[in-house]
């Protein structure tokens, strides 16, 4: 089982601090650039394709964009970017909630063909009922776990070639289809840590996604999911959403990852903190268990800092250490069960990087990688003299 690599598009923001689209004085909503936290990055197209191309050439094989309201448009968004790159995969997120089930299918279809089978689809429920609401959805969590149950169904029903009819609590469909089915079929990406999640991935998911929890927790969902999974008869694989500070050593990437709470105040953190709290998310309050809204004692686990977490929602813990300690820790979770690694760090471009040519070929070294792609720094020049290439940071 080889380990597949993710980046992320930070399409609500970037920047060298975790204040990042918060730090607009707007709010993020018109993109401004006047911010009283220096080093913030607008998500507009010239920027993320940077971002793109990097983990293109880097090895990553998809990026994940996110969904909501401080985010731009993931279908879009990537639709575009799918024009700046060959081979680049896009894992692109969506809530089943404010979209027809059948158009959704259809729209993945004409994704598949537009990018020559690019697209991989992450589903995203909803644990915040502000945010739900504010895209006209009204039910609460556990029937947003139904809807999402009725939506997928639907979606594979459309994409398997016959007129496809459904009669369920939040959708009614008569002989729905797509013209020409997504070849090859996008894999569904699904995260939940509820009761009421579970049975969902068990019953669609290809790739059950858990936040950066320590591995003995990580270890009792896969057992979860697994064992769901099995009672219907499907396999389901795993993987972890991370973000990932690593440097030439561990002292180095400790002092970046301390400088990232340099710009957080105590009401900065505080104010987060109360907004988080309100989340109904179950997989939201996991992550906030981890550190309790303290900066003491972050490093929860080997290598694994909770930091984030303080004022990101989400996934709020980093892989932090050498490139050796991170490819250990990846090492350590693939051995687990996690297959799929989705990963980011501040800037995102710049970290990108720093994963890219330290920890991936650590990896490849390990056999965990398929294979590492070639650098145009390491083939055989015309002549067949090897080019020199001066040492690295």
């Amino acid at each position: 089982m080889s380990v597949h690599l993710h980046w992320f598009l930070p399409t609500g923001g970037d920047g060298r601090t975790l204040v990042d689209r918060h730090a607009y004085t707007d709010g993020g909503v018109k993109r401004s650039r006047i911010a009283p936290v220096s080093g913030v990055r607008a998500p507009d197209i010239e920027y993320l394709a940077q971002i793109a191309k990097a983990a293109e050439q880097l090895g990553f094989e998809a990026v994940l964009t996110p969904t909501g309201t401080w985010c731009e448009d993931a279908w879009l968004t990537t639709v575009a970017l799918a024009q700046h790159t060959e081979r680049l995969k896009f894992l692109v997120a969506f809530r089943p909630g404010v979209i027809s089930p059948v158009l959704a299918a259809q729209m993945a279809a004409t994704y598949q063909r537009i990018t020559r089978g690019r697209l991989l689809l992450n589903v995203v429920t909803g644990g915040d009922s502000t945010e739900q609401r504010r895209f006209g959805d009204h039910l609460d969590h556990d029937r947003r776990y139904a809807r999402t149950d009725e939506f997928l169904s639907v979606v594979r029903g459309v994409w398997s070639g016959p007129p496809f009819d459904f009669d369920g609590e939040h959708y009614q469909v008569e002989g729905g289809l797509t013209a020409l089915p997504p070849d090859p079929l996008p894999e569904i990406f699904f995260g939940g840590s509820s009761a009421a999640a579970g049975p969902v991935a068990a019953r669609h998911t290809d790739v059950y996604l858990t936040w950066g929890e320590p591995p003995e927790q990580v270890k009792q969902k896969i057992d979860w999911i697994r064992g769901l999974a099995e009672r219907e008869g499907r396999t389901v694989r795993f993987g972890i959403r991370l973000h990932t500070i690593s440097r030439d050593s561990s002292a180095e990437a400790w002092a970046a990852a301390n400088r990232l709470l340099d710009d957080l105040s105590p009401e900065t953190v505080a104010a987060a903190q109360e907004a988080l709290g309100r989340s109904e998310s179950v997989g939201q309050q996991r992550m906030l268990a981890l550190h309790g809204g303290s900066r003491d004692d972050l490093e929860i686990s080997p290598n694994l800092w909770a930091g984030v977490g303080l004022v990101r929602g989400g996934a709020g813990t980093a892989l932090v250490g050498s490139h050796g300690d991170v490819a250990d820790r990846i090492e350590e979770y693939h051995a687990l069960g996690v297959e799929h690694f989705v990963l980011s760090g501040y800037p995102h471009l710049e970290e990108a990087y720093w994963f890219g040519e330290g920890v991936i070929p650590d990896l490849a070294a390990r056999g965990l990688l398929p294979r590492l792609p070639a650098s145009p720094l390491t083939r055989p020049a015309v002549g067949g003299a090897p080019l020199l290439v001066a040492g690295g940071r």
